[in-house]
């Protein structure tokens, strides 16, 4: 039986322990690219209370200041020394790097008779739909504004009491026909200074962050969807956020894998993005994932799509095409998954050349979505429209349909 229901996608500010992470893995990334585009990186980060430690599998002929590329992420954050150690202003960088697995490599690299295969094994998905004018689901991208706007009256002091740790969560109520139809509830988490010395007690403390958030920042961001919402909004559920980020929690790269694609809208095939170049498929072909899926949806074929693709280590060609419309087409899944295999080169130097990916861009995605982006990103450009249906229009499916069955 058809009925209404809630889905729920959060999203994170770059301030949050986790995106603090995946910024200077990425940040390292483009710095290497920047040097040398043919670079094998892996980098991973964690941040905690006085130490940094980035570690990973990096081959490159660039010379880089791994330390130096760390501490100005912190601080185009909005951190500086005495918000990373609760005691004093000292911090350590520790770097642990090797190189590439010469197994890996000789898997990866691309030669005179031979493709460039798969950085690795795994399987990947991209999600559109027409939810939003981006071709993304509604919850992560209400989400992502909201976090986007906490960052931004910060850092252009409207609120000059926040602090760069900060989440957001937000529940749309769906029709009965999977429509949007209402925001049921907000929920924000924001860091924020020390300000009981201006103030008689925590609860007006409380109620002057709940007044400016709610004016400077849940409202103007709901005006800009023509949604209808519950005005009842949860801030700051403990009563207070004071101590945030790296004093407060470890950060690692990759933990934020469904802030980073579709708010769990869509499934996920288990990697991360940040800190890898784009000879790792988990990165390049959910990105490819996504281009595909997205031009579908744009091309009017299908109101909603998920493309997964799988890889094998070493093997160019996937291992899988996998296309679902959930009943939103008139085109069958065996259809659009064979237009999808005639079209679009799923190589990984195809990918990588057709979305030039060896430029250094990933920073600017590692925090607020890496998806619904509308500048700068070859990926979510609906450039094969045309083509789309130029194919599905000239195909006698008829025909295909027997012999691919007979």
């Amino acid at each position: 039986m058809l009925r209404k229901y809630l889905f729920t996608s959060e999203s994170v500010t770059e301030g949050h322990p986790d995106k603090v992470c995946d910024m200077i893995s990425d940040a390292i990334l483009d710095a290497i690219l920047f040097e040398d585009k043919n670079a094998r990186v892996a980098c991973e980060t964690m941040v905690t209370m006085g130490k940094i430690i980035i570690s990973g599998e990096i081959t490159t002929s660039a010379n880089i200041n791994y330390k130096e590329i760390a501490t100005k992420t912190i601080e185009s954050i909005g951190y500086n020394k005495f918000d990373l150690n609760k005691n004093d202003d000292q911090y350590d960088i520790d770097i642990i790097i090797k190189k590439q697995s010469p197994h890996i490599a000789q898997g990866v690299d691309e030669e005179k008779d031979k493709d460039q295969g798969a950085g690795d094994q795994g399987l990947m998905f991209g999600f559109a739909c027409n939810e939003t004018s981006e071709l993304m689901p509604l919850p992560i991208m209400i989400s992502h504004s909201i976090t986007k706007k906490l960052t931004e009256v910060r850092k252009n002091k409207t609120l000059n009491w926040l602090k760069p740790d900060g989440k957001s969560q937000v529940t749309v109520e769906y029709n009965a026909d999977n429509t949007p139809s209402k925001i049921q509830k907000v929920v924000i988490a924001t860091q924020h200074a020390d300000m009981l010395d201006k103030f008689k007690s925590i609860d007006e403390e409380y109620s002057f962050i709940k007044k400016n958030i709610t004016e400077h920042v849940i409202l103007p961001v709901l005006k800009n969807f023509d949604i209808p919402y519950n005005s009842e909004f949860i801030i700051n559920g403990t009563g207070r956020f004071v101590e945030g980020g790296p004093i407060a929690d470890v950060g690692l790269t990759g933990r934020k894998i469904i802030v980073d694609t579709y708010g769990g809208y869509s499934r996920h095939g288990g990697g991360a993005f940040s800190g890898k170049d784009p000879s790792k498929v988990d990165r390049s072909a959910a990105y490819m994932a996504r281009y595909i899926a997205k031009n579908i949806v744009a091309s009017e074929i299908a109101e909603k799509c998920e493309v997964q693709l799988s890889y094998c280590i070493g093997v160019s060609k996937p291992t899988s095409i996998n296309v679902d419309t959930f009943n939103t087409s008139k085109y069958s899944n065996d259809i659009i998954e064979h237009m999808v295999g005639e079209i679009f080169d799923l190589k990984p130097s195809q990918i990588i050349s057709k979305l030039n990916l060896k430029n250094p861009i990933y920073k600017k995605f590692a925090s607020y979505g890496h998806f619904g982006r509308t500048r700068d990103c070859s990926w979510e450009k609906t450039d094969m429209v045309s083509e789309i249906k130029e194919f599905i229009k000239k195909h006698d499916w008829f025909k295909w349909y027997i012999k691919k069955r007979f």
